[in-house]
């Protein structure tokens, strides 16, 4: 493997695009009914351009309230994660499938046994986004009535994250390699390394049904902008899924994340900081503007307003945010990001939804191929990122011509892969394969 540092680029998707109103736009043909081929599909095509991984968010639950307003949202109706990238993992070789599953709607030995099956479909090349928001309609959906609060969801996830590491070194590595069919012993009982736990959150006690993952662990991927999330990170992540909307502000997260690491005995380089990057490219600069402009005039101000759950469709559209106003319990990092753009750039409300709902948050990029590989380029050899999570607004196009224009100018300038050069996703990524803490032979 290359010791050169290299640029990771992972292909974040939703069903039409990140754009509010990709859903709506005219080259969009496909309704609201899942289709696995158009999802298989884009994941061979990201993988013919030599991407890191296949990244599914997962939004669960419904609300069953405000139905009306609801459905002016096309955004996130989808497959649930693994499910999805089990089928995917079926008919790709090399790229990383990525599933966020959530800590308060899962439990620690289904996830350890879905997440080492995954693993082992995929020939070592899955990843687990550990997430931990809880929002009451999908609490709801689950008969969970208490709420919980930031530090506490931080706390839950952390023993959860603990739990599913001690069921994947429930067995040695070699533990089935080697049935003993002469003595009837289809494993050698010293391989196995019974789970005792009794914490706060979670007690439990057995054996996986599944032989330890391939890769040790899959790549442990986390998002966080609060304080909070930074540390949790620094201690457990390999992969941060970051935010920022400036490459001052790219930076000083980098730096204060990744220097965070050295208290837990971790090298820097064993993170990877992707933040995620909003993409409109074009044969030219005006091309770009023009395509984006079109999305941008389908956005829909008539159902009210939300910036990253804090309603504010009671106040003018035209004129400043609101002082005074408090995040929820979930991306409160995101929220004061949100904040400081608008008092920094003097937006109105309308502005602010057309800049941060549109990008998410993150960095946004329209133009050229230069223009948009100049900005990677930059970022990534100022230590504002070690690669990005590509959000294209609209689907299937905008991430077609990412890979068509894009992708060959990042290779021409000799930041990203031509080749595979590993057969799993810790091995593309540079990333050491975890030993087994209780292995002793």
């Amino acid at each position: 493997m290359s010791s050169k540092r290299q640029l990771v680029l992972n292909a974040f998707f939703m069903r039409y695009g990140h754009h509010p109103a990709a859903w709506r736009h005219p080259g969009v043909t496909a309704n609201g009914r899942p289709d696995v081929k158009y999802w298989v599909k884009l994941a061979k095509l990201a993988e013919q351009a030599k991407f890191d991984a296949f990244f599914l968010a997962d939004f669960i639950g419904r609300s069953g309230k405000n139905i009306e307003d609801a459905s002016g949202n096309g955004v996130s109706f989808q497959f649930e994660p693994l499910t999805l990238l089990s089928a995917i993992a079926s008919v790709t070789d090399h790229i990383g499938l990525i599933a966020t599953v959530n800590t308060n709607f899962a439990e620690p030995y289904h996830v350890a046994r879905a997440l080492s099956s995954l693993d082992h479909i995929s020939a070592g090349r899955a990843g687990w986004n550990v997430v931990s928001s809880f929002g009451p309609h999908t609490a709801n959906n689950f008969g969970i009535e208490d709420g919980r609060g930031h530090g506490e969801r931080y706390e839950r996830a952390d023993e959860f994250l603990a739990l599913v590491k001690k069921y994947w070194d429930s067995w040695d590595d070699d533990a089935f390699d080697n049935p003993d069919r002469e003595n009837a012993r289809f494993f050698d009982p010293k391989s196995a390394h019974v789970v005792k736990h009794q914490g706060e959150h979670f007690k439990s006690e057995g054996l996986l049904d599944v032989a330890r993952p391939i890769q040790g662990y899959p790549v442990i991927v986390q998002a966080g902008n609060s304080d909070t999330g930074r540390e949790f990170a620094a201690r457990v992540a390999e992969m941060i899924y970051a935010s920022a909307q400036s490459l001052e502000v790219a930076q000083k997260y980098y730096a204060d994340v990744k220097g965070r690491m050295a208290k837990y005995g971790r090298d820097p380089d064993s993170l990877k900081v992707t933040p995620g990057l909003s993409v409109v490219v074009a044969g030219s600069d005006q091309e770009a503007q023009d395509k984006f402009g079109e999305l941008q005039s389908r956005v829909d101000f008539s159902r009210g307003v939300n910036l990253m759950g804090v309603d504010v469709s009671g106040y003018d559209l035209d004129g400043p945010l609101p002082e005074g106003l408090e995040a929820g319990e979930n991306g409160k990092g995101r929220f004061q990001q949100l904040v400081e753009l608008a008092r920094r750039e003097n937006l109105t409300i309308r502005q602010l939804v057309l800049r941060f709902n549109v990008s998410k948050g993150h960095i946004q990029v329209i133009g050229s191929a230069k223009t948009v590989a100049d900005t990677i380029e930059e970022w990534f050899l100022a230590r504002g990122a070690d690669g990005f999570n590509i959000v294209p607004p609209l689907l299937p196009t905008g991430f077609e011509d990412f890979v068509e224009l894009v992708v060959p100018e990042l290779q021409r300038r000799g930041l990203f892969r031509t080749k595979y050069e590993s057969e799993t996703l810790r091995g593309n990524m540079g990333l050491a394969r975890p030993a087994n803490p209780n292995t002793s032979r």
